[in-house]
């Protein structure tokens, strides 16, 4: 056994025993107070925390608002084993328990999501752009851990997340409101604006209409070619609704049609750079420039737009003896990501040997994902008392899904051809792609899934239950790509094709100490559908780096095997989720730059695990006072080493290197205190309320940690720089820490919040990014400077 294991074993056995005793102490005080139960609907039945045979997490729209969660990031600092990587606006990559293939980038869109993500019944899962979606009017948020293929099938090999949406309801109308207006300490203004209607209509039906309107303040400067400098660049906004009518036309049956719209505009990407082609500290004839923290260079401003369109209707029946439910559900999005490429063009242009008027031509690149999806679940569910409980369905899904990039940049085509000859663009775009645009491609795809599931569940004794459940799956993926231009590799209308089919067990006990304290094992199977690589951008390649990943084509299917074993305790007064958990990943799908050729690649790993241990713990020790503490402490590493043809190491893939984007270490501790405020109003509470967050350091790419991985040399002789200076980095990012403040008032209509976020104006690197192989642009994705804000809530 490893060191670490041990290591593991111990801590868990400690901390698990101590824990346990200490809840064995509380629940033998007698209190007045009551710990909240949580419903969840995990297991597609509804069900407390407590019940569910397995680990989750659920965050109620309380605990959201207590802790100042604006995002999905702020959720995941506060749920053990969950780890969000922030790789620019709706970016974002989600892992549970360490399962992770690394970055990936918006130009992979064949790359398949590892965290399914669902928006109550309806997944909304697209891989490369996490859905942001507003989290005013939750329910909850529910993080279920370890692979959920059995219910939740492909893309859920790490775990799975829902958003659950508070529903209409027809006992009674209520509203409610919330504004804020918060300031970036050296940055801009933001703030919103949000309400939410419950109206019932007559006695059969309730319709519910929620609306937000976020304003985002900047925190990036960008210093601009003539020696001015752009502040806040990184502002935005995000708009959006939904509308939910719930129409109960007798006592068994009820439909909810639903529809929800959301724009997303940013005005540019939280970058901070550390070397430009245009702008480092190695230029002569130029001004050399040492960036400050959160600067960046830009020839072109930036921006990200998001638009999505959900549409999605729940039928529910019930009958003797079981429940019928149908979701269906249409997605429209369409995502532009248009970024300032003037460096890659510009490196690329230096090496080519085009004049310095051609190397600091404005270089626009734009990236287009358009996407179609149209879901169906159909499934049965027992509804009786006795000792068996069941649940049996089909899934279909079908996904066109759009990708254009090109790379308008104005003149560059007349330089192209006084270098490289007459008609040298004109040929090479080949009469498909537009005029200046050195790249230009296309990469339709259509996905079509279809799957059979089913899970039951046997009490055997009044103590213990049995699990056993399986998803059978059988998917087809077409794809037809078109790429040319004068960095593209000329290929026109090539098509391409791979499927997959199989099935997921999952095993599950659970067995009840006491009323008290529930014992869980757990032992499932999760899948991760393969797919077909981009051909690589060919003209950009060194010789090198042609020869190392001009081979990789397709990749096969990502399998994990989870071993669990957890303990739940639930008194009055506090309550305990704990598990230790080892997964076995087969086939990992790892990401990787394929250096100078300005591409991305994904690859099989045959063999890599994670092993770990996770709690999270909520406390009332005293009357108004509710400590919580959510810890996971992870190793998650390859078990596989691979290399090129030369006996290189391949994309830091090495035996005992740790995979990327996961930290060894999180915690996330808040205490909230509550006291009574009768000299305002006899029903009048006031609280404060203090936030702790640790994250582990990581890598951004397996390759980062590799020796030398962190010095850069361009080789690009351009502004007076010989090309041959480095740039040296630490490429593991730091460890950090943030803590936030709020302070309330509450009374029985409205509620008035002070806070602070980010209070000790924590600068941390959350992702590398690197263009060109780190050529043409380096630097990092930073977090939000220290903010103030304050927040208006009503309720009528």
């Amino acid at each position: 056994m490893k060191l670490s294991r041990k290591i593991l074993t111990l801590a868990g056995t400690a901390v698990a025993g101590t824990l346990l005793a200490n809840a064995a102490a509380v629940a033998e005080e007698n209190d007045e107070m009551v710990l909240e139960e949580i419903t969840v609907t995990a297991t597609k039945r509804a069900s407390t925390i407590q019940d569910v045979p397995f680990s989750i997490n659920a965050l109620t729209g309380a605990d959201i608002q207590r802790t100042g969660s604006q995002n999905l990031e702020d959720v995941a600092r506060n749920v053990a084993g969950l780890m969000i990587q922030n790789l620019g606006p709706g970016q974002s990559q989600v892992a549970i328990r360490g399962v992770s293939a690394g970055q990936i980038v918006r130009d992979q869109p064949g790359v398949k999501e590892q965290v399914g993500v669902y928006l109550d019944e309806s997944v909304i899962s697209l891989s490369l752009f996490t859905p942001d979606i507003d989290l005013y009017d939750l329910n909850r948020v529910e993080v279920l851990r370890g692979p959920q293929g059995t219910l939740f099938g492909s893309g859920s090999v790490g775990g799975t997340i829902r958003y659950i949406t508070s529903q209409p309801d027809l006992d009674g109308f209520e509203g409610t409101a919330e504004g804020e207006l918060n300031v970036i300490d050296g940055g801009g203004v933001g703030g919103h604006i949000k309400g939410m209607v419950n109206a019932p209509i007559a006695d059969k039906a309730a319709l519910r209409i929620v609306g937000y309107h976020t304003e985002y303040g900047g925190f990036i400067d960008a210093l601009r070619e003539d020696g001015s400098v752009d502040e806040n660049v990184n502002s935005g906004n995000r708009t959006g609704g939904r509308i939910a009518l719930r129409f109960e036309p007798s006592d068994t049956w009820s439909i909810t049609p639903r529809v929800i719209y959301q724009k997303i505009d940013m005005d540019g990407f939280n970058r901070q750079e550390v070397f430009n082609l245009y702008a480092n500290p190695f230029t002569t004839t130029r001004t050399p420039v040492t960036f400050d923290e959160r600067q960046q260079f830009l020839l072109l401003r930036e921006a990200f737009e998001d638009e999505t369109f959900i549409a999605d209707a729940v039928i529910e029946g019930s009958f003797d003896g079981f429940d019928v439910t149908s979701v269906s559900s249409y997605t429209d999005r369409d995502i532009l990501v248009s970024r300032d490429a003037s460096a890659l063009t510009g490196s690329v242009s230096v090496d080519l040997g085009y004049p310095d008027a051609a190397v600091l031509l404005p270089s626009n690149l734009r990236d287009t994902t358009k996407v179609e999806q149209f879901t169906q679940e159909i499934r049965l569910s027992s509804n009786g008392d006795g000792p068996l409980q069941w649940v049996v369905g089909g899934f279909y899904a079908k996904t066109d899904r759009g990708y254009e990039q090109f790379l308008p940049t104005p003149g560059y085509d007349a330089y192209t051809d006084a270098v490289l000859g007459a008609g040298t663009a004109a040929a090479t775009s080949a009469g498909v792609g537009p005029a200046d645009s050195p790249y230009y491609s296309t990469l339709d795809y259509t996905l079509e899934q279809v799957a059979l599931f089913g899970e039951a569940t046997y009490d055997v004794t009044d103590r213990l239950q049995l699990t056993v459940g399986g998803r059978y799956y059988d998917y087809n993926e077409d794809r037809t790509a078109t790429i040319v231009g004068l960095f593209g590799s000329g290929i026109i209308g090539q098509m391409d094709d791979t499927s997959s089919d199989g099935f997921s067990p999952r095993f599950l006990a659970s067995y009840d100490v006491s009323e008290e304290v529930t014992l869980n094992a757990q032992v499932s199977k999760g899948f991760r559908l393969g797919g077909v690589n981009d051909p690589l951008n060919t003209p950009l390649c060194s010789a090198e780096d042609l020869a190392i990943f001009g081979d990789f084509q397709d990749y096969g299917d990502e399998t994990t095997w989870n071993y669990e074993a957890g303990v739940k305790v639930k008194t009055d007064k506090m309550s305990l989720n704990a598990a230790a958990f080892y997964t076995k990943i087969n086939d990992l799908q790892v990401t990787l730059d394929a250096g100078s050729c300005s591409s991305r690649i994904s690859f099989n790993v045959p063999d890599a695990h994670t092993m770990g241990l996770e709690g999270e713990f909520k406390f009332q020790p005293t009357e108004g006072l509710d400590l919580s503490i959510a810890t996971s402490i992870l190793e998650s590493q390859f078990d596989s080493t691979v290399v090129d043809g030369t006996g290189t190491v391949l994309g830091g893939v090495r035996d005992g290197n740790r995979l990327a984007s996961t930290p060894e270490f999180n915690l996330a501790a808040t205490a909230t205190y509550y006291f009574p405020l009768e000299m305002v109003d006899a029903g009048a509470e006031g609280y404060v309320s203090a936030t702790f967050q640790h994250r582990g350091s990581i890598y951004t790419q397996p390759s980062d940690q590799e020796p030398g991985a962190g010095t850069f040399v361009s080789g690009l002789p351009f502004g007076g720089a010989t090309g041959t200076d480095a740039t040296v980095l630490d490429l593991e990012l730091d460890s950090y820490e943030t803590v936030n403040l709020s302070a309330g008032v509450i009374l029985e209509s409205w509620e008035l919040v002070a806070y602070v976020n980010n209070l000790l104006d924590e600068n941390a690197n959350l992702s590398f990014d690197r263009e060109r192989g780190g050529r043409a642009r380096l630097g990092f994705r930073t977090n939000q400077p220290r903010t103030f804000g304050l927040t208006a809530r009503a309720r009528f």
